[in-house]
């Protein structure tokens, strides 16, 4: 990966539901504690609503989203902007893989959400040091 570039990773919005707030939230993780070196977000409603700067960020690194659910809005609006998306992990993947896990809340998550959304997060930073070259 040219070291100019970063792997951008992009959470669905989610709002009101516990599992797009698991996917922000290991969007978070990621970006500031586990791959701040070479990742960073933005907002998805930028993606939707065609901003330039965010359009263009999106085109020139790779991309990584981060869908709540099977709908896939983050994917689904990626791949309609042209950008490089490069994986798409799906927290409903990542809940079926940690069965014991009962997430809840929204706006605060229970301690399950948060070890799923810290599950998540690990599995996705795997990915980013791949790509990168293990340099995250």
């Amino acid at each position: 990966m040219p070291k100019d570039e970063c792997i951008v990773i992009i959470p669905c919005s989610g709002i009101g539901k516990s599992l797009g707030t698991i996917g922000r939230k290991a969007t978070y993780e990621i970006v500031d504690r586990l791959c701040p070196k070479n990742t960073r977000t933005t907002c998805l409603a930028l993606v939707t609503m065609g901003d330039q700067e965010t359009l263009k960020m999106i085109k020139e690194n790779p991309c990584i989203t981060i869908d709540g659910c099977p709908s896939k809005c983050a994917q689904k609006n990626v791949e309609a902007s042209n950008g490089r998306l490069i994986r798409s992990f799906l927290v409903t993947d990542t809940l079926r893989n940690h069965r014991n896990l009962k997430p809840d809340g929204i706006i605060e998550l229970n301690a399950e959400g948060l070890k799923l959304a810290n599950a998540l997060a690990e599995e996705v930073a795997k990915t980013v040091d791949e790509i990168s070259g293990g340099k995250s």
